[in-house]
């Protein structure tokens, strides 16, 4: 079968398409052909490398799919799936034995992986995976739409609803609403009743944003980003700040919550070496949220908005997957908004 390799860390050119064996699904487990497949930031780090992380190279990229359930492993059933099945992949999954595990947190498992980043990922004819990684595809959808789905919107949910506490009526700040963790947080606050102020960086870009709900669009390269939200929101600030920039944004971030507000990160794609004020800290009695991935169960739950016609998979883009590395530039010079997506290998 056809895939992608990446055996060292570094620019595009370092994806390598490779012949490897079709694989045979063990006790357990399920081979999916994949179809679709969307890029996340994460690829970029996988790609790239990160000082002090060590990345199980050489590793198949990819943690967004969706394709058809094509054999399930020895003994394995999953309950309304089987060949033939339209399918979308849960891109991370812990041990599922454990107490964090068994207690809906499968993220803090010790064991958690996620696809293209600790084990082979969907940028291949085909996928193995544990069976309970698997989802039917929401109703309506396309493989395509479907793929750009999982990632963006387990990390997010997770990031507004469990660690961040998101409650109808308050108002939060969506950091970069043209990227798939922004178009996702605005999409679930509208659902959930919040006022929604979000940032974009062109002009093209602040419709889109309001079409998918937010409330107010601030255009981030042009304007103060404090003195906006505080006349957005008389001089009170924000409830809840999602944060996922980092370093270009952070101190900003800080001074647009209200007394008592919440910021939640998941990531730090302009740097991840920030100051802290703590005296703004503890006057302010503010709170530092920090959330990677999610559960299935959040995953699940975000996909019942799907389901309800509240939320829509935002797709920017869609490349052939041999132009996996044209892809690639295309995310970093973030000309996107929503999800890049890519067609699978042809072929059966």
């Amino acid at each position: 079968m056809e895939t992608y390799v990446i055996r060292a860390h570094g620019g595009p050119e370092v994806l390598a398409r490779e012949t490897r064996p079709l694989p045979e699904p063990g006790p357990g487990e399920a081979r999916v052909r994949v179809r679709a497949v969307a890029l996340n930031h994460l690829d970029l780090w996988v790609r790239r490398g990160v000082p002090g992380h060590r990345f199980p190279l050489p590793l198949i990229p990819g943690s967004d799919g969706a394709g058809i359930l094509t054999a399930l492993g020895p003994r394995t059933e999953v309950d309304g799936l089987g060949p033939g099945s339209q399918v979308l992949l849960a891109p991370g999954f812990g041990c599922g034995q454990c107490s964090a595990c068994l207690g809906g947190h499968e993220s803090l498992c010790r064991h958690y992986r996620i696809l293209g980043e600790s084990r082979d990922g969907t940028c291949a004819h085909s996928i193995l995976v544990p069976a309970g990684a698997l989802l039917p595809l929401p109703a309506d959808l396309e493989l395509e739409e479907a793929a750009a789905l999982p990632l963006a919107l387990m990390t997010t949910w997770q990031m507004l609803m469990r660690r961040g506490r998101l409650q109808p009526g308050e108002t939060v700040l969506v950091h970069a609403g043209g990227s798939g963790i922004g178009s996702a947080a605005i999409q679930i606050a509208a659902a959930i009743g919040c006022r929604v102020l979000t940032t974009v960086g062109s002009t093209v870009k602040v419709r889109r944003a309001a079409e998918l709900g937010a409330d107010e669009v601030i255009l981030y390269q042009t304007t103060d980003l404090v003195a906006a939200v505080r006349s957005l929101t008389g001089k009170r600030g924000v409830d809840l700040v999602v944060e996922h920039t980092g370093a270009a944004t952070w101190e900003a971030s800080l001074r647009c919550l209200r007394r008592g507000g919440r910021l939640v990160t998941c990531g730090a794609t302009t740097g991840a070496d920030v100051q802290l004020n703590l005296r703004l800290l503890f006057y302010k009695q503010l709170e530092l949220i920090g959330s990677t991935m999610g559960s299935r169960a959040d995953l699940a739950a975000a996909l019942e908005l799907v389901a309800r016609g509240r939320l829509r998979p935002v797709v920017d883009r869609v490349f052939p997957i041999e132009a996996l590395a044209d892809a690639h530039r295309y995310l970093e010079e973030r000309r996107a908004f929503g999800k890049i997506v890519l067609r699978g290998f042809a072929g059966d």
